[in-house]
């Protein structure tokens, strides 16, 4: 699978300067880490999941989430996993099928042995499970419960604990919480893809809920948690993690009223890309605000509820030619001494020691995403993917 792969080779090819790498379900954690981009979440009870699956992967989705948690009533999670099982089955007798990375939300760590026993001969298209509500005294039982089915499997298996814990988000135990969550995640580090952040949850514990036009950097008490969710086991010194954005829950207009306007416009092209950019701003500006944000403030990735996101979210992680050529100068073998140098685009300072670690997680993300022309933008990514 690789990003944009849904788009014709000859599209691709004008849109980046650098396509995006190929990647499997094998390939090594940092690559996959940096390459979740929209975690599309299902729940587990669609009675045709394995042809949304499908769907989706041929559409460019690379990651879903199949969930028994809180996505479905309680009285409902022993005919998820049964569903769950058949599906996988299905998916299994596809070969050749564009799947995206799967990972099950699961709701105990008994389920996670469980399942992997009773998936059978399907458990190596699962790529690891969802860990709710985690905590270090919650947490550690699903992470063990993993290991050991990875063990009884004899095929990988990572884990996506979601920080959503009201612990996590009390000023009071908050630190404390953090430092617990680090112990377990770092025990177990080569198997932690990435963590997720669970901001309706952080909302629900003071009843709230951001409007379509706020972020979640616009309530404060959350933007509390992420900055410290950030500062303590995302950091750039080797001991951080993947932190991953949280859910943007309005759907409020669909891409398929994009799509008629892309494909064809009675207005000269200039005119078009003007109506392009004015429909996509109005429809999704909270979403891509938020979306910035996310990268600015140190995180990677996106939960998804909806699939109109999933392209957002991908146009806008694609690197910048700039950034790109910025990024490579900073980390020139003969820059190793540090110093300062002027951008090839001459309109900023690079500072080689104190932008290395900037530089070397933009390269990992233009691995991931690609590097876009000079003349592209995230309109231009956008309105490729809708058309297709």
């Amino acid at each position: 699978m690789r990003h944009f792969g849904h788009i014709a080779p000859a599209v691709r090819k004008r849109l980046f300067y650098r396509e995006p790498a190929e990647f499997t379900r094998d390939s090594p954690a940092r690559l996959l880490s940096a390459a979740l981009g929209a975690t599309l979440y299902s729940p587990a009870t669609r009675p045709r999941l394995a042809d949304d699956v499908v769907k989706q992967g041929g559409n460019g989705v690379v990651s879903m989430v199949l969930c028994l948690e809180d996505s479905i009533d309680d009285a409902d999670v022993t005919a998820g996993e049964e569903n769950l099982v058949r599906q996988f089955a299905d998916l299994a007798g596809r070969p050749g099928a564009d799947l995206p990375l799967l990972f099950i939300r699961v709701r105990t760590p008994e389920q996670i042995p469980d399942l992997v026993r009773r998936l059978g001969p399907a458990a190596p298209l699962l790529s690891g499970f969802v860990l709710p509500k985690f905590t270090a005294e919650r947490g550690l039982p699903f992470l063990e419960a993993m290991a050991g089915a990875e063990a009884g499997s004899g095929h990988r298996l990572f884990a996506m604990p979601v920080l959503e814990s009201p612990e996590l988000l009390y000023r009071e135990s908050r630190v404390e919480t953090l430092e617990g969550i680090f112990r377990a995640v770092d025990k177990y580090r080569d198997r932690v893809l990435a963590l997720r952040l669970g901001v309706t949850d952080f909302c629900s514990s003071y009843g709230l809920r951001r409007d379509p036009d706020m972020t979640a950097y616009d309530i404060q008490v959350v933007a509390s948690v992420i900055s410290d969710v950030v500062n303590m086991l995302a950091r750039a010194d080797g001991t951080g993690f993947t932190v991953t954005g949280p859910v943007w829950e309005y759907f409020r207009v669909q891409e398929r009223m994009f799509k008629p306007l892309l494909r064809q416009s009675p207005f000269h092209e200039v005119k078009a890309v003007a109506l392009r950019q004015k429909l996509i701003e109005h429809a999704m500006d909270g979403l891509l605000r938020e979306i910035s944000l996310d990268r600015a403030n140190g995180l990677l990735g996106k939960t998804c509820i909806h699939p109109s996101h999933v392209l957002p979210v991908h146009a806008l992680s694609v690197v910048s030619h700039e950034e790109f050529s910025d990024a490579q100068d900073i980390l020139r073998p003969e820059r190793g001494g540090g110093g300062v140098l002027r951008s090839a685009y001459t309109n900023k300072m690079n500072e080689v020691k104190p932008h290395r670690a900037w530089a070397e997680r933009t390269l990992l993300r233009a691995e991931a995403f690609g590097v876009a022309n000079e003349d592209i933008g995230f309109v231009e990514l956008l309105a490729a993917g809708l058309a297709e």
